[in-house]
């Protein structure tokens, strides 16, 4: 655990590298600062020892010089604190920057078997909260360390030149105060990592109920929701409670240590000033020699929380970083050019790593290129899988899928992705306007380009309607817009990405009859010339497909055109004959 706690520590470090040169600078700064605050002191032992035994019109005459110089110790605090808490945070905003930039990217990476497993809430907390907490901890960390250090071993020096009986008063408190310190520690670590936990939680849970929020208000069911959210709420307050115990003993145990010292401190300067070994004006100097000695080792305690808080947000950000993507391109990838689009399925078998159970078994599969295909089956028969086995969304388990002749794992998945389009049944709209929508599907198009995708989709009459048009702002997911134009929008990115393969998931399902029949229209209009793959659910969707293939689980059990499977008088027909909805 130990080598395992260093290794994090030294990746920890690692982000300084870029940021060397300000890194170095806030470090000179902390030394300014702390030596002003050393040097103060002994400015004020000087007038008190000796400056006020001088003649007047000497006092009057050294005070000028004593003032000015005072004066440029504060000039040079300013300036060293003003660097360390503007360019300082700079550097940590630009770090912050850096480790957001990588958990996003690798994010990016992830498979979907990650994100079935994963709540977005708590991915939410891993990319803000936590590493809000590092780069406060990089940033504040090593300052807080080198003006506590400098001011701690710099005023034990010289204490020890005042006084070496009153500095041994003082360090026998000092033992027992690190002893407690590091009892306590080790339980806040476990109190703030459990802490971390819930925070995510509670994020998990309040993205799960806004993004639900009209299944939510449909079934009256706020009080539940609100009762759900009390469970997690109650949890997070326990957590915190746990978690404040423990920094409140810790907080109170340090401040009496520190208290204890300086008692220490006056009980023996006054055994020795009776004894005539100090003298006062040395108690008063060692006293407020005290106060910088114990101030720095309050900031050390204030570090502790601050790097429990930071190195336990970074185990979390070390954490998903570490995972990795189930779907990786091979090192030999290359990329798939001049697509035909005809699409194999040899002998393909698939089951989901959480599962015993296979989804797909052997399956043998031909699909030529330009041709328009229809997958009919009832639910869970395995349509969608055998659809995301193509853009590689999972990877077989046993069997091959090609494009073109071209195992799809011997591809770059960006690709073998630029030439498949795919339009679901549950369309996702990312907010901001209608054109940027569009031209998500071909981000270097012109705008004569996206309009023209949107007539072709049947979009742009339903667009120019809007009060700004394609700049409307269409909401969180297109909340703004109804099923139908949600589809045709994405129709429209799929036609100017313009792919060589298509896949349509269901992808009228949820419209009205005339919402259908529209986007119907721009379904076929998008499939003309291009290898297409229909997963049916309504028949108005298969009967122009050159073939129809029917799934069950022991595979494909049934090929042919509409009217041949209706004369076959099998699966496909009982179907048919049982419910107009496939």
């Amino acid at each position: 655990m130990g080598r395992f706690k260093s290794d994090n520590l030294r990746k920890l470090i690692s982000y300084y590298k870029p940021h060397q040169a300000m890194f170095w600078a806030d470090m000179f700064f902390a030394t300014c600062s702390a030596a002003v605050a050393l040097t103060i002191p002994l400015v004020v032992r000087y007038v008190t020892s000796t400056l006020i035994y001088k003649e007047a019109v000497d006092i009057r005459s050294e005070l000028v010089y004593i003032g000015l110089f005072l004066i440029g110790l504060l000039v040079v605090d300013f300036g060293s604190r003003y660097f360390i808490g503007n360019y300082g945070h700079v550097m940590g905003a630009k770090i912050e920057y850096q480790m957001r930039a990588e958990i996003f990217d690798h994010m990016q990476k992830l498979s979907f078997s990650f994100y079935n497993n994963s709540k977005v809430g708590q991915l939410m907390s891993r990319i803000t909260t936590d590493l809000f907490d590092i780069t406060e901890l990089l940033h504040h960390g090593p300052e807080n360390i080198i003006l506590s250090l400098l001011k701690i071993f710099g005023a034990l020096v010289i204490l020890f030149g005042i006084n070496t009986k009153l500095t041994l008063a003082a360090f026998i408190i000092l033992p027992f105060m690190f002893a407690f310190a590091y009892v306590l520690n080790k339980r806040m670590r476990r109190a703030f990592r459990m802490n971390r936990r819930r925070i995510a939680e509670i994020n998990g849970q309040i993205e799960d109920n806004l993004s639900g929020i009209k299944v939510v208000k449909s079934f009256a069911n706020e009080d539940i929701e609100n009762a759900k959210f009390k469970v997690g709420n109650d949890n997070f307050l326990a957590s915190k409670k746990n978690n404040y115990v423990y920094a409140g003993t810790f907080q109170a145990g340090i401040n009496v240590f520190t208290t204890m010292i300086t008692v220490c401190v006056i009980l023996v300067g006054a055994l020795l000033i009776s004894d005539g070994e100090v003298d006062v004006t040395d108690l008063v100097t060692f006293l407020l020699y005290i106060g910088v000695f114990t101030e720095p080792i309050k900031t050390l305690v204030d570090f502790t929380e601050m790097f429990q808080n930071g190195y336990s947000g970074f185990e979390r950000f070390l954490e998903v970083m570490a995972i990795e993507p189930d779907i990786a391109d091979a090192p030999d990838a290359v990329e798939l050019k001049d697509v035909d689009g005809r699409i194999e399925f040899k002998d393909v078998t698939f089951g989901y790593e959480d599962s015993s159970e296979k989804v797909l078994e052997h399956v043998n599969l031909d699909i030529a290129a330009g041709e328009y295909i229809a997958l009919v089956g009832s639910s869970g028969a395995g349509k969608t899988t055998l659809c995301s086995l193509i853009p590689r969304f999972f990877d077989v388990t046993g069997g091959e899928v090609s494009v073109d002749g071209h195992d799809v794992r011997s591809l770059t998945q960006k690709s073998l992705r630029n030439h498949i389009g795919i339009v679901q049944q549950d369309v996702y709209l990312f907010a901001g306007t209608i054109y940027e929508n569009i031209l998500y599907g071909k981000p270097d198009a012109t705008r004569e380009e996206v309009i023209a995708a949107a007539k072709n989709a049947n979009a742009h009459d339903f667009i120019m309607a809007l009060e700004d048009g394609y700049d409307t702002d269409i909401g969180q997911r297109g909340a703004k817009l109804s099923g139908g134009q949600k589809q045709r929008i994405s129709i429209a990115r799929v036609f100017l990405k313009n792919p060589p393969i298509l896949i349509f998931d269901e992808a009228t399902s949820a419209l009205d009859n005339e919402s259908e029949r529209i986007v119907q229209e721009s379904l076929e209009k998008l499939a003309a010339h291009r290898t297409t793959i229909v997963i049916a659910h309504r028949l108005s969707t298969i009967r122009n497909a050159e073939r129809i293939l029917v799934l069950t689980e022991d595979g494909i059990a049934e090929s042919g055109t509409h009217q041949e499977l209706l004369a076959l008088g099998g699966i496909y027909s009982q179907l048919y004959n049982g419910d107009s909805s496939i």
